[in-house]
């Protein structure tokens, strides 16, 4: 019986475990482009990672993102020329970088 009871109690506390921690890759960089149709991918580069998410109709949102400074690079379609914005402070709420326009 005793170890009947043991095992519920850690059961319990490892269920509660499961919720007490928030997740750790829950920020994001988020935008949009134009023209809408001149960039394929957006690129977000830290010191320990690469991440990518496609454009689609000109916005694009890369997720799951550890807090800490990102660079980002919108990979474009030619004519037009790639673009960076460098030192982007991503914590746990999503971080929009507004309208990136691209030349050619």
């Amino acid at each position: 019986m005793k170890n009947l009871k043991l095992s519920l109690a850690a059961l319990g506390v490892s269920a509660l475990s499961l919720f007490a921690f928030k997740n750790a890759d829950d920020g994001s960089i988020k935008g949009t482009v134009s023209p809408a149709d001149a960039a394929t991918k957006a690129w977000v580069i830290s010191n320990s990672d690469t991440v990518q998410a496609n454009i689609s109709q000109g916005t694009f949102e890369v997720k799951n993102l550890k807090a800490g400074t990102y660079n980002l690079i919108i990979e474009a379609k030619a004519p037009y020329k790639s673009i960076g914005k460098e030192g982007i402070t991503v914590a746990d709420t999503p971080v929009d970088v507004g309208e990136i326009k691209l030349v050619q």
